[in-house]
């Protein structure tokens, strides 16, 4: 992380991250409070935050989830102050609630919500398109399509946002938040972080009944007026070409497009919008006028070519416009130079000089003679180690498994082949008590400590009230480990990252729910947990097995931290009787087959020294490295 770049007090260039660019224009427009839950693509924000946080006076918290980190936001806004979270799309749909309202009432201090979209489903479980928030909410937006850009809109933003006392939203796609760029930085003039009284700045934020309806009045005049505004922004800028063709993209899709039209040697128009909502509609109409053909540029939904076509028919302009619906893009997966060259060349039947097809191709082949690379957990990883203790226990059962979001979802790939469902944060509770009342199976559900806090809760309470009969397994490793180890209300208090004075317990808040049967794990004590798992399935009614251990990176960078060694197994070759137990039951990227003496070897620059592997070892041979016992089980 180019931490320099961001905290730099004097003006310069820096060489950042989208996401760093973003908290370099938060800090230059002082931003007071910053809140967030994280999730890639927009994990970096928080991370960036956090490490900046030393060097000035704004409030920063890790949110239970991002209805939470909205809101938090939202509530120091309305007392005045300027505040940023940053959430990715799916993350949107937890906060939209509060979304949505904040649209009425409005808010004082600068608001802004950057929300990214995740093309090609890198770590998401759908493709969802942002931009339709924005119209949707009558909430401005503003999408960005490089590192300078970023740093700029998001100042614009408060700008914006305090104008009009609105929220701002500020859209962008995986591509453009891990793009890095070069950023000419401004001046950092932060006034000291004062407290005040309601009394001075609040006013009442309240939307219900008439009120409601008189805000949705109050908003529409908001959107016209800014939509006014955005015909002069410079954030919207038109490239002149030659002829009557042109172009229409935004965010990343612009960058391509440029590129594409290079590699073809034509010159058309080309609309770079950068305020996507509302939309600067005479800007547009302007032009269109001289044009025949219009090819609209842009990942995910057609947003941008339906709104074309329709300013095209409304101003009765003779124009053709080229998109998704004319079949020349797709609206799945995420952009690149070749598609985007292809989608152009079709569209104007040019003759292409490209053959990327072929380069595809080719790279095909290559990669068929490659080993399949799936997502596994890392060595050391407790999750593995649960998930061979609850396959031992379930044998000979009829189950259900439903799976939830988290790094635990891999549980879906080879080799484990675990899961029958898997739907959204939390929704594996909801799930199981809707399977309970109509299967004969055992329902079995899953979430991570973090995901418990953030969308579990209510799912638990509903399974207790109703007394179904699922077990609950809480994987507790202490961080929110899939996005970088961020820490969460169950994290201990010592990681590294600023948290709340009190560490919530999983075990309390099951008991204060209601939860009558709770059973607790060492994940790595793994024989002597599938008689505990055994007994929370056969438990009529909810029942909840925490199986604890620290994140094995997370755990490892503590142990590295505090200068203790991290000692890996071996296996002694000559006491191995090859069973290749360790591979074929637990699957540990550290552990593989010796094709000179066919014995099981372990990678010691990969083992993390977990010693789980050692302890369902039949034989025993697996043992720390300069160990005197051939037969030790180590004890972590």
């Amino acid at each position: 992380m180019t931490l320099d770049s961001v905290i730099n007090t004097e003006p310069g260039k820096g060489f950042v991250m989208c996401n760093e660019a973003m908290v370099r224009g938060a800090i230059e427009a002082d931003v007071k409070v910053v809140s967030f839950y994280p999730g890639a693509p927009t994990s970096e924000i928080l991370d960036t935050f956090n490490s900046a946080q030393k060097y000035f006076d704004y409030k920063f918290s890790v949110a239970t989830n991002e209805k939470v980190a909205l809101e938090t936001v939202a509530g120091a806004s309305m007392g005045g102050f300027r505040a940023l979270t940053a959430m990715k799309s799916v993350g949107l749909n937890v906060a939209s609630d509060a979304f949505f309202s904040l649209g009425y009432t409005g808010i004082k201090g600068g608001l802004v919500l950057v929300v990214a979209d995740d093309p090609h489903c890198h770590s998401s479980q759908s493709e969802e398109d942002g931009r339709l928030f924005g119209p949707n909410a009558y909430i401005p937006m503003l999408e960005p399509s490089n590192p300078a850009e970023s740093r700029e809109m998001v100042k614009a933003a408060f700008e914006i946002s305090e104008k009009y006392g609105t929220i701002v939203l500020i859209r962008t796609t995986t591509r453009v938040n891990h793009q890095s760029g070069i950023i000419t930085t401004g001046p950092i003039e932060r006034k000291p972080f004062e407290k005040s009284q309601w009394a001075e700045v609040g006013k009442p934020y309240f939307t219900v009944g008439e009120i409601a309806r008189q805000n949705k009045l109050n908003l529409l005049k908001k959107v016209k007026a800014m939509g006014e505004d955005f015909e002069s922004s410079t954030f919207n800028i038109v490239t002149p070409g030659e002829g009557d063709v042109g172009i229409v993209a935004s965010g990343v899709s612009y960058c391509y497009a440029v590129d594409a039209c290079k590699k073809l040697g034509i010159k058309p128009h080309i609309l770079k919008l950068g305020t996507t909502y509302p939309l600067p509609r005479k800007k547009i109409i302007e032009f269109l006028k001289p044009l025949k053909i219009v090819t609209a540029v842009e990942e995910l939904s057609p947003y941008l070519e339906h709104n074309l076509k329709t300013i095209a028919k409304d101003t009765g302009l003779e124009l053709t416009v080229f998109g998704k619906d004319s079949g020349h893009f797709s609206e799945a997966e995420e952009y690149n130079v070749p598609i985007v060259y292809k989608g152009i060349a079709s569209a104007l039947e040019l003759k292409t000089t490209k053959d990327y097809e072929s380069v595809l191709e080719r790279a095909a082949g290559l990669k068929s003679i490659l080993p399949e690379r799936i997502p596994v957990f890392c060595a050391g990883c407790p999750h593995r180690a649960t998930f061979w203790a609850l396959k031992q226990a379930i044998r000979g059962r009829k189950i259900v498994f439903n799976n939830d979001i988290g790094c635990y979802s891999m549980a879906f790939f080879p080799p484990l082949n675990f899961s029958d469902s898997m739907l959204a944060m939390g929704a594996s509770l909801g799930v199981s008590a809707g399977m309970s009342q109509v299967l004969k199976d055992d329902i079995i559900c899953m979430v991570g400590d973090s995901t418990f806090f953030h969308a579990a809760l209510p799912g638990l309470v509903n399974a207790v009230y109703h007394d179904r009969n699922i077990t609950l397994f809480v994987l507790d490793n202490e961080v929110t480990a899939m996005t970088g180890q961020q820490t969460h209300p169950g994290t201990p208090q010592d990681r590294g990252m600023p948290q709340g004075k009190k560490k919530i317990i999983i075990e309390d808040v099951c008991k204060g729910i209601g939860v009558e049967n709770i059973t607790i794990l060492d994940s790595y004590d793994v024989k002597n947990n599938v008689k505990p798992i055994k007994e929370a399935l056969d438990h009529k009614g909810p029942s909840v097995v925490i199986s604890r251990r620290s994140c094995a990176l997370h755990g490892d960078r503590i142990k590295r931290r505090n200068k203790i060694p991290i000692v890996p197994n071996e296996v002694d070759k000559n006491a191995c009787k090859k069973p290749h137990t360790c591979i074929r039951d637990f699957h540990c990227p550290a552990i593989t087959f010796d094709t000179d003496d066919r014995a099981s070897h372990i990678k010691s620059d990969i083992c993390d020294g977990c010693g789980v592997c050692a302890k369902i070892c039949p034989f025993g041979v697996i043992h720390p490295v300069g160990s005197e016992s051939k037969t030790e089980e180590v004890e972590k």
